[in-house]
């Protein structure tokens, strides 16, 4: 896997203060796409233990939130058999921090489903995600003004709630939901 950035203090990708990791590779090709570079799997830098080593000690600070994983596209098969090795060892490091992804796959029928996306890696993944940002971006529905998402289709995913009860459940932030 490759990944084109990491961004050690994000603000903009979920909540709180986060090291966000954009991995490189996107089957999507959305129209309007922030960033359309990262649909290449060649783009950027090979993912090695030396960056899993740089992200885990970006994580260590206590106003570290958590980490978010962004792209490209987190959940594309390749991308799934790298990130999971590496989630495991961020949720035994750090199993006070959370975890967001952001997907253009939907959560009902393109992770839980058989589906191009769903692979052998697929609950594993799924399974270490907090809050799941879901559904391709689509130009026609941009709303910048939507937090932590990009238009108004996507949704924004209590993960651990949604499994736990069998039903999608979205995050609530402060009095009211996203």
């Amino acid at each position: 896997m490759n990944y084109g950035t990491i961004k050690k203090n994000d603000i903009a990708n979920g909540s709180g203060v986060r090291v966000s990791l954009f991995v490189s590779g996107c089957t999507h090709h959305c129209p309007g796409c922030f960033n359309e570079e990262a649909w290449d799997f060649c783009f950027g830098n090979p993912f090695t233990e030396k960056t899993a080593g740089e992200i885990l000690d970006a994580l260590s600070p206590d106003y570290i939130d958590g980490l978010t994983l962004l792209g490209g596209e987190p959940f594309e098969p390749e991308n799934q058999m790298a990130l999971v090795p590496f989630l495991e060892k961020v949720r035994e490091r750090y199993p006070q921090k959370t975890l967001w992804c952001y997907t253009g796959y939907t959560l009902e029928t393109d992770l839980l489903r058989d589906s191009r996306a769903r692979c052998g890696y697929t609950d594993r993944m799924l399974s270490m995600i907090d809050v799941l940002v879901d559904g391709r971006f689509v130009e026609a529905l941009k709303d910048i003004s939507l937090p932590f998402r990009g238009s108004s289709n996507q949704r924004i995913i209590d993960l651990k709630a949604t499994l736990e009860c069998g039903s999608v459940k979205l995050l609530e932030m402060g009095n009211g939901r996203i």
